[in-house]
Formats: C-alpha cells, structure tokens, sequence
C-alpha cells in the first residue's frame, strides 16, 4: 500500500473512534524512519485503546505488520504500520509532550 493511501487510511481509524485533533505531518523529505507520522487524542483511557485497536484492525484488515507501544497504560500509544506512525494520547498527555512541536520541519497538512 503506498504511503499517501495507507495515511489516509489510518486517519480514518481514527476518525471512526472519534479522535480529536488528528494532525498528519508529511516527514518524507525530513525522516528516514517514516513518510508520515498522525497525532491524536481521546478523552480516556479506554478510547485511546479503542483508537489503536480501530487502528490495528485497519491494518490487519489489508495484511500490514503493526508495532505497538504503550497500549496497556493507555495514556500515549505508538503504532508503527510501515511508513506511518501513529502517535495516540490521553488529552492531558497530548498537552504535557507536546509532541507537535518536534515536528516543525515536517509539513503539517490538515487531516480533516
């Protein structure tokens, strides 16, 4: 699956289990380690981990390989699925890293 269709793909995971704020940042000119990364949040515990399950399903769903870290505290849960990196948060912890502002060399392109 190329990049731009498997991002787009992933914002609608998302999407589906209503995640806030979802940023797409488009590193490929700036990353080897991804082309995009997407950053949102939930307003609980349990939906941060509805948003990576939706996120995982999606993947296994087109035959992608996942990587996940953090799913047990669900607090800030990372999903690796090739050239996308899915960053999901609690609302207080999207605020407290502030991860958005390591991306500044990235372009952020809107995702709604």
């Amino acid at each position: 699956m190329q990049s731009e269709a498997l991002v787009n793909l992933m914002i609608k995971s998302c999407d589906n289990k209503n995640a806030e704020n979802i940023m797409k940042f488009d590193v490929t000119d700036t990353s080897s380690v991804t082309d995009y990364y997407i950053i949102c949040h939930g307003h609980s515990d349990r939906q941060v981990q509805a948003i990576a399950d939706e996120v995982k399903k999606a993947s296994i769903d087109n035959n992608l390989h996942t990587v996940t870290e953090g799913y047990r505290e669900g607090k800030w849960i990372l999903v690796d699925v090739n050239n996308v990196v899915v960053h999901i948060f609690h609302k207080p912890e999207r605020d407290y890293y502030n991860l958005e502002r390591l991306f500044k060399n990235g372009e952020h392109v809107d995702a709604s």
